[in-house]
């Protein structure tokens, strides 16, 4: 019986994984936001990723804490997006602003409008680390 209840607690590990770190997975599509990944390579910094994804925004739609394992540069493309970083009062980014958010920081973001946002997130990352990792 401890050898099922073993089995099947690396089975869910193995799941939980896979949901974050998988693009398009349960956690990495949060309601009302759709992640893009559009390119991914390797840096001349051994160990070290770029990744660029898209990020869309329904109207209203959050995404709740988390943090990235690097820094993410952040781009809007259009509409109005609020972000909340640790430490620092929230900011509201519309079209054509930008967002530096330092590797660790933990953050969130939503679309404070009634409209559709969206923006170009570029993360230089630790290879092999999931992209984005939730926090509570």
């Amino acid at each position: 019986m401890e050898t099922k209840k073993h089995f099947f607690a690396g089975i869910i590990a193995i799941v939980a994984i896979a949901a974050i770190t998988i693009p398009g997975s349960a956690l990495a599509q949060q309601a009302g936001i759709k992640r893009t990944e559009l390119q991914r390579h390797d840096l001349s910094t051994p160990g070290r990723e770029a990744v660029q994804v898209r990020i869309d925004f329904a109207p209203g739609a959050a995404f709740g804490k988390h943090i990235h394992p690097g820094e993410e540069i952040i781009y809007v493309l259009e509409g109005v997006l609020e972000y909340q970083v640790e430490g620092k009062p929230p900011v509201i980014l519309k079209a054509g602003d930008v967002l530096f958010i330092p590797a660790g920081t933990v953050h969130a973001a939503r679309n404070t409008s009634s409209a559709d946002a969206q923006e170009l997130a570029t993360y230089v990352v630790e290879k092999g680390k999931p992209i984005v990792v939730p926090v509570k």
